[in-house]
């Protein structure tokens, strides 16, 4: 019996049933078989090698494509020969798991003598080279259940055993050969280790528990990366080393900002120069919504379950928050608390059920809207301590939040105009490179396909409006609601998802968000979830991290600090600050006995954009030697102009555009 096979160009042939892609694609062209290292069947990876039962479309992956399967399968298939380098060098070493993960992948590992150091880190790499090089080919072999128990547990491999018995009864069991050794596996994967490639780099050791669970043993994690090319490789070291200089957490400290302690966890101190930056951000933010028409709101932090069940956000999300029963303690130490069953309460993670109850109260009518309703809400979300890394994963956070109640006539124009403020935002915060993306229906959704379908559509358009390109993040929506994302690209290359619009019409009907349309009839509202910053927190770790602690002028928590040469011009340092504070700048003295070279480095690192140093002469001039972050030298000039100069450039970027106007 024949298939047919449709190719991306729509062309078809008729092949036996039992064709493997290796012979579909050697047909074709011998040049294009050797690049070729896996193949998309009717839009599933699969193994090159595998034969074909049906009809169906096949697209085949090239190494050399760039694309993301590739990369995938690289990394993939590096974690294999991973776990066999490991194992040629310690042989009673057990393997676990080997998931690709971003930017790399990682294989957990179980040996007596505890876990790998940096030295044999370079051995590991040493014997992947020779195993890549020796180019043994993947073989693929479907065992059964007790097959798969008994050779692993004949080898020892009581981890593997443990896999093998959660495998649901349904599924394969896939055992992955290369050479002499085996691993069990999903699939697929590319030819041969060859396609590997020397492109790769084990980069750190970490301690992990088998499943997670601190009463299971701890394991020896290796994280590795691996690239197509030598160049893809050394441009993303080069960008991990500039990262690690970048590190908001370090210069934080340096920068004297913040500070995080077990007694609050995941919960930001801001130190006095850190909540200036806090502050600089929230009331940059909150003239740019007053001047888009937003209506500001404050809403409770601790709500009701009830709200939380009626929103749907209960059963999703119910694990993240931080829940308290609603009961009235006795005020007295030996007094009992109130017995009877509590209403449960909870710390909100979001703010949207709190936006609609502001929203339902009084009768709104279709002239009323759009209702573009903002709020600074501090917001708790239960995360797990191993995931909280300083301002950019935090307990408690506040969102730069807002929600607009339109008509269905109106997401177009509200689309529009968001997109347009969001981007005129992004480019005050000096960043150019905006991606959007339409994360469309996951695969848990609340509501109906209808309607999901028409969100789709209604959000598609809008966008398609603005002139925007926007690429599609298939099944990455929010569970209530399709979203736009807006991802940012920082000075070293990285990626940031922070501003989202999401199209909702479930929540409004959950919670009966209603107005009077022109006909006199109720209809529900349509609710757009909006943020350009999100979280507050972790876009000034973004901020810090992208201009490397050197923060634009209207930014910087101190501005300038005037330094003195000699005590002799003390009095009129403390003049200079005097008048700079006078003119809205955010000055500083440094008067201390310390040369002024100690001074220039101690500012440096606390990166002060700019330093006003004085001795006797510019006291008697009235000058001031201008000095700026990271350049060499100085400029003597009046102090007047220096503070007109300095004024201009430290006027927030919204107003500087709205005195140019």
């Amino acid at each position: 019996m024949s298939i047919k096979v449709t190719f991306p160009d729509g062309a078809a042939r008729e092949y036996s049933r039992g064709t493997t892609g290796t012979e579909i694609v050697e047909g074709i062209s011998k040049s294009l078989a050797k690049k070729t290292v896996a193949m998309r069947w009717n839009g599933v990876l699969s193994d090159l090698s595998d034969a074909l039962g049906e009809d169906g479309r096949i697209e085949f992956v090239t190494r050399d494509s760039g694309s993301k399967d590739v990369l995938e399968l690289i990394r993939h298939d590096a974690a294999h020969v991973l776990a066999e380098a490991v194992q040629e060098l310690w042989p009673d070493t057990q393997v676990t798991i080997g998931p690709v993960i971003e930017n790399g992948f990682y294989y957990d590992f179980y040996r007596e003598a505890g876990p790998f150091s940096e030295d044999e880190l370079r051995q590991i790499e040493k014997k992947m080279s020779e195993i890549i090089e020796r180019g043994a080919a993947f073989t693929k072999e479907v065992w059964t259940r007790d097959e798969a128990k008994d050779w692993f547990e004949a080898k020892g491999e009581a981890f593997k055993v443990e896999l093998v018995d959660a495998i649901p009864a349904d599924q394969s069991i896939k055992m992955y050969k290369q050479g002499q050794w085996m691993d069990l596996c999903r699939g697929p994967h590319m030819r041969s280790v060859k396609d590997v490639g020397q492109a790769f780099k084990l980069t750190k050791v970490a301690g992990a528990y088998w499943r997670g669970d601190s009463n299971r043993p701890v394991l020896s994690r290796i994280y590795g990366t691996a690239f197509a090319t030598r160049e893809e490789l050394d441009a993303y070291l080069h960008m991990m080393e500039e990262a690690e200089k970048r590190d908001h957490r370090r210069i934080g400290q340096e920068m004297d900002l913040y500070h995080f302690q077990p007694e609050a966890q995941g919960s930001v101190f801001w130190h006095p120069k850190g909540y200036v930056l806090y502050n600089q951000m929230e009331t940059y933010i909150r003239r740019r919504l007053n001047g888009a028409g937003y209506v500001e709101v404050k809403t409770p932090q601790l709500m009701s379950s009830k709200f939380w069940e009626l929103s749907g956000h209960w059963g999703k999300y119910r694990e993240n928050m931080f829940v308290v029963p609603d009961e009235v303690p006795g005020t007295e130490d030996d007094a009992p608390v109130l017995s009877g069953k509590s209403e449960l309460m909870a710390l909100k993670p979001m703010n949207c059920p709190a936006h609609v109850q502001i929203f339902n109260q009084g009768i709104k009518s279709y002239r009323d809207l759009p209702l573009r309703m903002a709020e600074f809400g501090c917001c708790h979300r239960n995360e797990a301590h191993g995931a909280l890394h300083g301002l950019m994963r935090v307990r408690q956070m506040t969102q730069d939040d807002a929600h607009i109640f339109c008509r269905e006539d109106q997401i177009q124009s509200e689309t529009e105009h968001f997109v347009h403020l969001l981007y005129s935002v992004y480019a005050h915060m000096g960043f150019d490179n905006v991606v959007i993306k339409l994360a469309t229906r996951p695969e848990k959704f609340g509501g109906t396909i209808e309607r999901w379908d028409a969100a789709e559509k209604a959000l598609g358009d809008a966008l398609r409006a603005t002139g925007y390109d926007f690429e599609i993040a298939e099944g990455e929506g929010a569970f209530y609601a399709p979203k736009l994302e807006f991802h940012l690209k920082d000075a070293i290359g990285r990626s940031w998802q922070v501003g989202t619009l999401q199209l909702d019409y479930v929540l409004p009907e959950r919670l009966d968000a209603t107005y009077v349309a022109e006909d006199g009839s109720r209809k529900y509202a349509v609710m757009l979830h909006r943020a350009i910053l999100g979280s507050l927190e972790r876009f000034i770790g973004m901020m810090i991290e992208n201009y490397a602690g050197k923060m634009p002028m209207w930014l910087a928590p101190t501005q300038v600090v005037v330094a003195t040469i000699v005590s002799e011009a003390d009095d009129y340092a403390e003049k200079l600050v005097r008048r700079l504070k006078a003119a809205g700048i955010r000055a500083e003295i440094d008067s201390r006995n310390e040369k002024i070279n100690y001074k220039v480095r101690e500012h440096s690192v606390g990166k002060v954009p700019l330093m006003f140093v004085v001795g006797k002469r510019e006291a008697e001039e009235g000058t001031v030697s201008v000095r700026r972050l990271g350049t060499e030298g100085q400029k003597v000039e009046p102090f007047m102009d220096a503070l007109v100069a300095l004024m201009a450039e430290a006027a927030p970027p919204d107003l500087r555009d709205k005195a140019a106007a």
